[in-house]
């Protein structure tokens, strides 16, 4: 082959196997990088409160005794007046150390006016169940796993208070940087580094961006605010999906049509992941739980559409839902055709540099939002030292990314096989059963090349 058919024949693979991914992430994060420069540069001074609004802050508790309290001591050390804050911890269906935990929380943390409630049907069902004893002008949610920051609530109700738009806010999540640091073993703290950082680009950078067209599909669990009188007129948080709070999100973009923004600088920060197992169960969790609520939604859409356009039509949500499970199974089938242009008399070389390529696309993403991000958290020094010191988390993203995406194809794969549950198989459990089946199936294939062997020798006798 000549220089000139080789070097043609090098742009054609090239555009072909790196336009796709050119073209459908790279491009785009650089329109959602200028975004959020804008968006960082504009110097955004928050009034301070006159007057501190009544808020009810909700703590679902599930086996919390060893969390409730740090997450009640960071609503009591806050800088938000403790007599405007009702806070309600509702059981659903812990055990009874939970209860003694809060019962020492009251007595610590006697400032605060703090009741107890119990449902012994889910999350879902034990939020609605506060959600109607709440008083104030503002409910938020907290898990009881997690700590606020100390301005974290009144940038929250200063937010919603300046933005009368907006009716629902998500806050920041980031996992707690002195437990990462404590970790002992080197792989699981580079984990929980790397989840630190994920965290980080995706409210900073993604639900910034989403936020300003409008267009966020979830708000966090975790940590999530609302105008109570919005909330209630919703149908509350449903108890058919594991996304409880992606479910009520929908309701209030979708049905109320209702704006939702991101108090990007109200964090709060939830223990660090506890191994590549649960990050797996978690993942997928999320990704069924999306699964669901998009179907249900585009069902009930459809069903009260009068037109036909209305029903093809769907919402920005629905569609960027759909786009990002849709295009899971070329992303799918484009991995394994990389490896199959080996057998296929394509130099490695040739090979190995798409893939360094694309390799070296995802760093300069990554590092783009990492930049946008610095910006973002310039008035929180301590956070901002702290992510700083991950810069070399931008070379290992890719990695991490594409392991993730193998997490949450599996989510899409067991949501098409199973029921929805809470709990799903970890990856140790699925591998275990995927040795088992590969057993039993080379089995299954010895015992019938036994059988054809032995007719054979029948048959020569």
């Amino acid at each position: 082959m000549g220089i000139r058919d080789y070097l043609i024949s090098s742009i054609l693979f090239y555009m072909s196997w790196i336009i796709i991914p050119l073209f459908l992430e790279f491009l785009p994060a650089i329109g959602n990088v200028l975004v959020l420069l804008k968006n960082s540069m504009v110097n955004k001074e928050s009034k301070e409160l006159i007057y501190q609004p009544e808020i009810t802050i909700i703590v679902p508790v599930y086996h919390s005794q060893e969390t409730l309290r740090e997450c009640i001591r960071s609503i009591y050390e806050s800088d938000y007046e403790n007599d405007r804050i009702y806070v309600m911890v509702v059981d659903n269906g812990g055990d009874l150390e939970s209860f003694l935990a809060f019962q020492a929380c009251q007595e610590e943390f006697s400032d605060l006016h703090m009741n107890w409630l119990t449902s012994k049907q889910g999350k879902s069902k034990a939020l609605n169940l506060a959600l109607f004893n709440s008083a104030g002008r503002y409910v938020i949610h907290i898990d009881s796993d997690g700590v606020l920051h100390p301005k974290a609530i009144k940038r929250v109700v200063t937010y919603f208070e300046q933005e009368q738009e907006v009716h629902c806010i998500t806050g920041t999540i980031l996992t707690n940087q002195e437990m990462i640091e404590q970790t002992s073993s080197f792989g699981l703290r580079l984990l929980r580094r790397m989840e630190f950082f994920e965290y980080a680009q995706a409210f900073l950078a993604g639900r910034n961006f989403e936020a300003e067209f409008n267009s966020i599909y979830t708000v966090s669990g975790a940590f999530s605010a609302f105008r109570k009188s919005t909330i209630l007129k919703t149908r509350l948080y449903n108890t058919d999906t594991v996304c409880e709070d992606t479910q009520i999100t929908f309701q209030i973009r979708e049905w109320m049509k209702q704006r939702i923004g991101i108090c990007e600088n109200a964090y709060f920060f939830v223990d660090p992941i506890e191994d590549v197992n649960r990050l797996y169960t978690q993942r997928q969790r999320w990704q069924r739980g999306e699964l669901e609520v998009t179907h249900m939604f585009e069902k009930e859409r459809k069903q009260g559409a009068h037109t036909s356009a209305e029903k093809k039509r769907g919402t920005i949500i629905t569609r960027v839902l759909f786009y990002d499970h849709t295009f899971a199974f070329p992303r799918m089938i484009w991995y394994f055709a990389i490896l199959c242009l080996l057998f296929l008399n394509y130099p490695i070389k040739l090979v190995v540099g798409s893939v360094f390529l694309l390799y070296v696309i995802s760093v300069i993403t990554a590092s783009l939002y990492y930049f946008c991000i610095l910006l973002y958290l310039r008035k929180d020094k301590n956070i901002q030292r702290y992510y700083r010191k991950l810069w070399y988390m931008n070379g290992l993203y890719p990695i991490y990314n594409f392991a993730i995406f193998w997490f949450r194809f599996a989510g899409i794969i067991n949501a098409i096989n199973g029921d929805q549950v809470w709990k799903t198989q970890t990856l140790t459990q699925e591998k275990e059963q995927w040795k088992q089946i590969v057993a039993k199936d080379f089995t299954r294939i010895l015992h019938v090349l036994k059988k054809i062997r032995k007719r054979g020798n029948r048959e020569e006798e």
